[in-house]
């Protein structure tokens, strides 16, 4: 299945305590709260560029599945990290956070798990 597309956020649940616990400046959390993200995702093979924008904020993320890359987290910080393909989920762990991405139909759901904190986002395809 195909991820390429570009997709609007819908809707996430625990934005803010997410944020604040991952370390972002409550001005940054309550800038960011409001804002309908745009992903871009483009895909060849196993070879994929995320663009993520977020009002003036741009987080570009290119990788290979199953090989190592330095992958930028939500703080700005670079990590390595290798992401992992299964089916309909990209899955990643970056600096103790666990990120699951997920497509269905024209929907993708990015699940972010903290410890017992797990913030989602769910965001429709538009192109």
């Amino acid at each position: 299945m195909a991820f390429a597309g570009k997709f609007q956020l819908e809707s996430q649940e625990n934005f803010e305590p997410f944020m604040k616990a991952i370390g972002l400046p409550d001005d940054l959390i309550a800038k960011g709260k409001d804002l309908k993200s745009i992903t871009e995702i483009e895909q060849n093979g196993d070879d994929f560029k995320v663009t993520v924008t977020t009002g003036t904020k741009v987080l570009v993320n290119a990788f290979t599945v199953g090989q190592e890359a330095e992958l930028e987290t939500l703080t700005g910080e670079k990590v390595k990290s290798v992401v992992h393909l299964n089916g309909t989920k990209l899955s990643v762990s970056l600096k103790g956070i666990e990120s699951v991405t997920e497509l269905s139909g024209d929907t993708i759901t990015n699940t972010l798990t903290l410890g017992d904190l797990v913030y989602k986002r769910i965001s429709k395809r538009v192109t």
